[in-house]
């Protein structure tokens, strides 16, 4: 009886230094990175086919990556809270489409500690320009809602938690819709805003980066003319991305979309697409977390006029400059116009010298006149075919690359859609 007892005790022991261990493990040092995706249906993944496999990225990351709930049932969004719920009681998955989110978070889990989570979800509404999705709107409050609940299950486990970043996709009925408002200072203020409501939320010092990926949708507009000097409201938009990016310190790149395919060459990136753009923010995430330089991505930093030619200066993450008329289809010129104010086109000529590009034309430029870049394609038309593009890029996939699917797509940074004067400084 006495050895029954015993034997009792010990198993008894056993199992409460098991639960004790598994107890200290859930609640040991763990840092939750949280890093939502927030837009319009870009963002949400309309029409992108999933390639990611959930029970792959859950076994991939040790059951790092999680949703704003902190567990692993991804793929359900709405911005109506019961519809969301009962999505995932009957586990309503017919529209669970491929996230940028998913390569970003892929990314991180393999660079990051073993002490790491990274919570991610998407965020927005489709169909929507900007200011229906600044504060204080439904979906601004979704989305600040939606890190308020990851916020506090890190907190009831004793765990760290902040939000370094937010991926900003938005902006394609901006260019549709033209509403009649200023893109560049609604951009800016969703920044202000959503960066006090977060540190109000979570408590946090750091400041929250907006990392910016590129709407290229200009052919999207029913007025666009490629050659229009005046009025090309068009081009607006994907210029207010650069000069955040280019001038304001909380604003990162991700990258321009016109090198991925879109289904029906309509709107929306496809799902391949959509995980070689969340490498992309992976690696500005990963940078933001570890203290690095400020990524900006290939944009124009100023333009000089000499004679006949305009010499535009890039900030070239990686060199060389290259003009690749394989991965994204060669368009005149290499994308690059120069317009005058009577809506003529004259350049000639495009050549690649260091971090600079010499663009010719067929006579003297003038400071009134402007340089574009990627503002061209065919009506009604996006992506790497057909779409507003260029051919400029970095040389970046030469060292980092993305595996999707047993073929290897090298991760080059190219070259933001933009219009500049022709004479602009730095």
């Amino acid at each position: 009886m006495k050895h029954q007892h015993k034997w009792f005790c010990l198993l008894a022991w056993s199992i409460l230094l098991f639960l004790f261990s598994c107890d200290s493990k859930e609640n040991g040092h763990k840092t939750v990175i949280c890093i939502p995706v927030y837009g319009q249906s870009l963002a949400l993944g309309e029409e992108a086919v999933r390639v990611t496999d959930f029970d792959e990225l859950i076994k991939s990351s040790s059951g790092r990556i999680v949703t704003q709930n902190l567990d692993h049932r991804f793929g359900y969004f709405d911005n109506n809270d019961a519809k969301e719920w009962l999505k995932k009681i009957i586990r309503y998955q017919k529209r669970t489409f491929e996230l940028s989110a998913y390569g970003m978070a892929e990314m991180l889990a393999k660079e990051l500690g073993e002490d790491t989570l990274i919570c991610i979800f998407p965020d927005g509404q489709g169909e929507s320009y900007l200011a229906k999705l600044n504060k204080p709107t439904l979906p601004y409050q979704k989305l600040l809602e939606d890190i308020e609940v990851a916020y506090r299950k890190a907190k009831e486990k004793g765990w760290q938690f902040y939000v370094p970043a937010i991926c900003w996709m938005q902006g394609e009925s901006d260019i549709a819709d033209y509403p009649d408002t200023d893109y560049y200072q609604l951009l800016k203020q969703f920044e202000s805003d959503i960066n006090a409501d977060i540190k109000q939320l979570t408590h946090q010092q750091q400041d929250v980066r907006i990392i910016c990926y590129q709407t290229n949708a200009v052919t999207r507009g029913v007025h666009f003319e490629a050659h229009r000097f005046e009025g090309c409201k068009e081009i607006e938009v994907p210029q207010a991305m650069v000069d955040l990016i280019r001038d304001d310190t909380l604003f990162w790149a991700s990258g321009p979309t016109y090198p991925y395919a879109f289904p029906r060459e309509a709107i929306h990136i496809d799902g391949i697409g959509q995980k070689r753009l969340g490498y992309h923010e992976a690696l500005s995430a990963l940078s933001i977390i570890r203290g690095g330089e400020r990524f900006r991505g290939l944009i124009p930093l100023s333009s000089t006029i000499e004679g006949n030619d305009v010499i535009i200066l890039f900030n070239v993450p990686t060199p060389p400059l290259v003009l690749d008329t394989v991965l994204v289809n060669k368009i005149e010129n290499y994308g690059f116009s120069v317009i005058t104010p009577d809506n003529d086109d004259i350049a000639i000529k495009v050549q690649i010298e260091g971090e600079q590009v010499r663009v010719s034309c067929n006579r003297a430029v003038t400071a009134d006149m402007r340089v574009r870049y990627a503002v061209n394609g065919v009506m009604g038309k996006s992506g790497y075919r057909n779409g507003p593009r260029g051919n400029l890029r970095d040389s970046q996939g030469d060292i980092h690359t993305a595996n999707i699917k047993g073929h290897r797509y090298p991760l080059h940074n190219w070259c933001y859609q933009f219009d500049m004067a022709c004479q602009s400084e730095p």
